[in-house]
């Protein structure tokens, strides 16, 4: 074959050309979108039905069901979406998809090719690419992208190995092409690893299309190429969720499971599935898809190369006929796959819609959380988002969930203490990011909760039960200071080690001495949150540590002073030393607000 690198190469950037083309108009669209795209995932009911209509509006706009997939991911790790609400809109995802394969099907072949336009396109796109209004530019990158996906699709076509000329290859394929169920098998897993590769089945759609439309496999190897290539697209979601909380890689998981399951019953009736699709389409276009192998099998390499690449105008009659009938073929071939893919996605999803609940049971089941990852998974637990109970309930369930909200922000303080005995930097980054998804899921709750007692607010309520609202709101504002204050120390301990400090073994006990008074408020806070009731007592002992922890503050930031002027230790570590101080003096104050505030409900 002659074959050579360069010409491998011209492959691989036509393939980068339409990953690339794909990639900016996604994001294009996404950004034209803004905020509404996002609004559409985090305003998702229960309704398994809604959640697969989302799904399929979201991957159809943004043209990629790994895009979809990764946001659910993200959504379900910050607690937006929960774990049965995202396999609802994973389910629409893969349906969505099937979109890019029939633009490519409409415009990537038969007489008119929109490649045909796309420089052109580039042209309307440019000045739009250099406006100062972030919706033009955005519009710009779409237009780009469009263009360039299309451009990378005829690229891609033209640059693939002239396999029709080189029977040997050919006889290579023919070789898995004839071997029944194994065939099917064989294909499937080619279809799964190349996606695994290109990392995009829109991708690797398009060059299934691209093979079986020039008649290198057959239309039943297509289609075994077009179901594998659904397992492999669910690798990208869980390679986003490897760092993501135990909810997120369930929801990747469950994308998996679904699609693993879709394949599961599609082999025992593929031959079946793809008879009806062939019968179907030869209805529409007169010519079977599956009879393009043997079509060309007619011709000699030189008339294939003829009808394939000369204008109609340059041929004979005879060729001219043919190459008519190979159009026919190719456009019977791609529009073929695309139903497949499309009659095989939507199947999928009407059978698997019923079994959402035993789906996140199986997830659940499979991938248990570790202990250490307890808690880092959000969803409220006691507040509903439907429908309002009576003022009195709906007091009683911020209520409970201001504890929850206690509990969390408690062991997010119990991973901070870890920060300063963590030698490895691996290990701390680990932690660090544990703390970043607390304050997220911090941040998450505090906004929840408080809109939900705004909707209390609302109805007609007795004056006491507004001052137990303001009270519960004021609390659950400082619990949020406090998740601020422990996010703080962790940035700190950050810099310090970024700026390679190294505190002395007193600056440490004097730290550790900081955070057992702390410890001692955090106790004293559940408590009473758990309770909902402070005695005087008990008012007095948080005022008590509270004291303690500003005389203590007081005392090491005179101490520090001295010590910097003594040159015990450099002013830099100094300064890191005291911004830790003085954090968890502000944290003490937090705690006791928040004791405080439990005390103001009782009035």
């Amino acid at each position: 074959m002659d074959y050579t690198f360069f010409d491998f190469l011209k492959l691989i950037g036509s393939l980068g050309l339409f990953l690339y083309g794909m990639k900016i108009m996604s994001e294009g669209l996404q950004k034209m979108a803004g905020e509404q795209l996002r609004n559409i995932l985090a305003i998702m009911t229960k309704n398994r039905v809604m959640g697969v209509l989302t799904g399929v509006l979201v991957t159809a706009l943004i043209q990629s069901s790994s895009a979809t997939s990764v946001m659910v991911v993200s959504f379900v790790n910050a607690g937006l979406l929960s774990l049965a609400q995202s396999i609802g809109v994973i389910m629409g995802a893969n349906i969505g998809t099937t979109v890019t394969a029939w633009m490519i099907s409409l415009f990537g072949f038969g007489k008119f090719s929109i490649s045909a336009i796309s420089i052109p396109l580039l042209g309307i796109g440019l000045p739009l690419i250099f406006s100062a209004k972030s919706k033009r530019k955005s519009l710009g990158e779409f237009i780009f992208g469009f263009a360039f996906l299309f451009l990378g699709l005829d690229y891609l076509k033209n640059s693939m190995p002239d396999l029709q000329n080189n029977p040997e290859v050919l006889a290579f394929v023919g070789n898995y092409a004839n071997m029944g169920f194994v065939s099917t098998l064989i294909f499937l897993f080619i279809g799964t690893i190349l996606t695994i590769i290109v990392q995009s089945s829109s991708a690797t759609v398009a060059i299934t299309l691209i093979m079986c439309s020039r008649g290198w496999i057959g239309f039943e190897s297509a289609a075994a190429m077009i179901i594998g290539e659904n397992i492999g697209t669910t690798i990208t979601a869980n390679l986003a969720a490897l760092s993501a909380n135990v909810s997120a890689k369930r929801a990747a998981f469950s994308h998996l499971l679904f699609n693993v399951l879709g394949v599961i019953w599609m082999l025992f009736v593929f031959n079946q599935f793809v008879d009806m699709v062939g019968g179907f389409v030869q209805n529409v276009w007169s010519v079977n898809p599956s009879g393009m192998i043997g079509f060309l099998g007619e011709m000699s390499p030189a008339d294939v190369t003829l009808i394939t690449s000369s204008p109609t105008g340059e041929l004979t009659a005879d060729l001219a006929a043919k190459q008519e009938l190979y159009h026919t073929y190719e456009l019977s071939t791609s529009y073929g796959l695309s139903l497949f893919h499309t009659l095989f996605n939507v199947t999928n999803v009407l059978l698997m819609i019923w079994f959402v609940n035993l789906y996140e049971k199986i997830c659940k089941w499979v991938i248990k959380p570790k202990a250490e990852e307890e808690g880092e998974e959000f969803q409220l637990q006691y507040i509903s988002t439907g429908m309002l109970s009576t003022a009195e309930l709906s007091i009683l369930q911020a209520e409970k969930e201001m504890e929850v909200y206690a509990q969390r922000t408690r062991r997010m303080f119990e991973i901070v203490q870890k920060l300063p005995e963590t030698k490895e930097e691996v290990q701390f980054l680990k932690l660090f990011s544990r703390i970043e998804k607390y304050e997220g899921i911090s941040d998450r709750m505090e906004v929840e909760i408080g809109t939900y007692l705004g909707r209390v607010a609302e109805g007609r309520l007795s004056n006491q039960s507004k001052e137990k609202i303001r009270a519960i709101l004021r609390g659950v504002t400082e619990i949020e200071s406090v998740a601020d204050s422990c996010h703080n120390i962790a940035r700190h301990y950050k810099r310090k080690i970024t700026a390679d400090v190294t505190f002395p073994d007193v600056l440490k006990e004097n730290i550790s001495a900081m955070f057992s008074l702390l410890e001692k408020a955090f106790d004293k806070m559940e408590f009473v949150v758990k309770i909902q009731h402070v005695t005087q007592s008990d008012l007095q002992y948080s005022k008590g540590i509270e004291v303690s922890v500003n005389e203590m503050r007081n005392m090491l930031k005179r101490k520090n002073i001295e010590d910097v002027n003594s040159n015990l230790y450099p002013y830099q570590t100094g300064v890191f030393y005291m911004d830790i101080v003085s954090e968890c003096e502000h944290m003490g104050d937090y705690i006791l607000n928040v004791v405080e505030s439990v005390k103001h409900q009782q009035i």
